[in-house]
């Protein structure tokens, strides 16, 4: 079994790559808004039943695709600086680690005005209600640029981050001038050679 983690800040493309790499290949799509928006419905993003059944939603998926050899990509917004993240990440890969699975990292970069263009893209706003406010979703894209979302060579991450870079292949792909289907190629390609 595969798990191949997606990553990157607010509206970088995490689903729409996902999706297009799905579509391509044996993995399958678990992106972070599956959990995310029937939660906020029922309890308001952030609050502690949210918090506590979103954990356990995402681990229960991937302890049932590793049960199933079901490849999946998921993806995810990671503060590289808070430990707690990368403890939380750790938690969620135990059951593809413990199996012998493999855990392989995707992380998507591009700039500000790149994402704030794809923050209102028709696909994004179809399948992430919570994002159909655009001067709030506008504004949170905005905000989450003040932690780091993106492991480049200035980066202060934790030294949890660090370990786990170290532990998982990974690849890096700049996508403010890639299309989809290239930012797929690249990583389809990349995954046939690991």
């Amino acid at each position: 079994m595969k798990l191949l983690l997606i990553m990157g800040p607010p509206a970088v493309g995490k689903m729409t790559v996902g999706r297009e790499i799905a579509a391509r290949s044996a993995f399958r799509l678990f992106h972070n808004h599956h959990t995310i928006e029937p939660l906020v419905e029922v309890f308001g993003y952030g609050s502690p039943p949210f918090n506590l059944l979103n954990r356990e939603f995402r681990r229960r998926v991937i302890e049932e695709a590793t049960r199933h050899q079901i490849d999946l990509i998921f993806t995810f917004v990671w503060n590289l600086a808070d430990p707690q993240d990368a403890e939380y990440l750790a938690e969620l890969i135990v059951p593809v680690v413990e199996s012998g699975g493999e855990v392989l990292v995707l992380e998507l970069v591009a700039d500000l005005q790149t994402r704030l263009e794809r923050n209102r893209g028709e696909s994004r706003l179809a399948a992430k209600p919570s994002k159909r406010d655009l001067v709030w979703s506008d504004d949170n894209v905005r905000q989450m640029d003040q932690h780091q979302l993106n492991n480049d060579s200035a980066a202060a991450i934790s030294e949890q981050a660090r370990i786990f870079f170290s532990s998982y292949p990974h690849l890096r792909l700049e996508t403010t001038s890639l299309t989809v289907s290239e930012t797929a190629d690249r990583t389809l390609d990349w995954l046939a050679g690991i």
